[in-house]
């Protein structure tokens, strides 16, 4: 299993002084926090895009563009990108120059957007919010595909033999579909042949189905299903004890969930951070092994082939990102690894 994280670069501000971090000191962190993921051995770093002020990333290629010259290894992607307002023909572009920049190590994660910010400010219709996202991931697809590219359009505009360049260093620049719980999402990435992100806000239990109706989809339109690579992410944090983990990032998620939800929330209490970091949980904060355990469970619904942890919420201290992110490279992902690849018997 391929191991990655991501975050949104949100800007939440602390409980107790209600300060929170500039811009500036966000992005600045975040190149840090990649150098260090890269140097442990992790293999992926997604990047949201969002069109907030309580958000640092807008533009999430260029900042992978300035961890690309600062890392080696780790896979640059974003997490996701909101397809539906963006320009598939000059994001296809963006990212081929990235990944010529990274000697090839660029995704995209194309998604729809739980964030609806960027419909009104780019002049879409929240009408339109399952139409523009077909269209244009069909564009973008025939972008990668097409060195002169000839599209007809209905929601974005009709190209007729153009070229589109630079060509990526990758033969196929891999695009995943990042989805939440809605059954069509599932069906569309099946039946496009696309690798699918899957967001684990809630349980893995309540996924199990959508993702076999993923590849029931794919396999009716001619894909094999076991070629398909499925991700899954969700919120994360691990220190050397359960205890420590949950004490330490509660006031931080709780700041998360208060201030940069798309939709307000009231209080968000101890009770239910509990529950939702205990057994069947989509949360995963606690130790190595409670951690390891939960990844197992979603591996015996899912077989996945790459985890992706969300890390660094609602302002949380550099440092105790950092060593979660180092925990998760040493004590974690060996362990599960092992688990999921076993040694071949003689």
């Amino acid at each position: 299993m391929d191991f990655g994280i991501f975050t949104f670069g949100e800007l939440t501000r602390n409980i107790d002084s209600g300060k929170s971090f500039s811009p500036h000191q966000r992005l600045t962190e975040l190149i840090e926090l990649a150098k260090i993921a890269d140097q442990a051995g992790i293999g992926f770093l997604g990047l949201g895009e969002h069109h907030r002020h309580d958000f640092a990333i807008s533009a999430p290629e260029i900042v992978l563009a300035a961890i690309a010259r600062e890392t080696k290894n780790l896979r640059l992607a974003t997490a996701v990108t909101v397809l539906s307002t963006q320009d598939p023909v000059r994001l296809f572009e963006q990212f081929a120059t990235l990944d010529l920049i990274s000697d090839g190590r660029a995704e995209i994660i194309a998604g729809r957007g739980a964030f609806t910010e960027s419909y009104p400010l780019f002049g879409y219709d929240m009408a339109d919010y399952d139409a523009l996202f077909e269209e244009k991931l069909q564009l973008l697809l025939a972008a990668r595909d097409q060195e002169n590219l000839t599209w007809r359009g209905n929601v974005h505009h009709s190209i007729h033999g153009m070229e589109v360049a630079p060509r990526p260093l990758q033969e196929k620049l891999p695009v995943w579909v990042g989805v939440g719980g809605t059954p069509a999402s599932f069906e569309r990435a099946g039946r496009l042949g696309l690798p699918l992100y899957v967001a684990l806000l809630s349980g893995p239990q309540h996924f199990a189905r959508l993702v076999e109706y993923y590849r029931e989809s794919a396999v009716a339109h001619g894909h094999d299903a076991a070629q398909l690579p499925i991700g899954t992410g969700g919120h994360f944090f691990v220190a050397p004890t359960s205890q420590q983990a949950r004490d330490t990032f509660y006031p931080y998620y709780r700041a998360y969930f208060e201030q940069n939800m798309p939709r307000k929330m009231g209080h968000f209490p101890r009770e239910t951070f509990e529950a939702w970091a205990g057994p069947g949980g989509g949360l995963l904060a606690g130790g190595p092994q409670e951690v390891i355990d939960k990844i197992m469970e979603q591996y015996e619904i899912f077989g996945h082939d790459r985890y992706m942890a969300q890390v660094g919420l609602g302002g949380l201290p550099f440092e105790d990102t950092a060593r979660s992110i180092e925990l998760l490279a040493t004590e974690v992902m060996p362990v599960v690894q092992k688990e999921t690849h076993p040694a071949k018997q003689p």
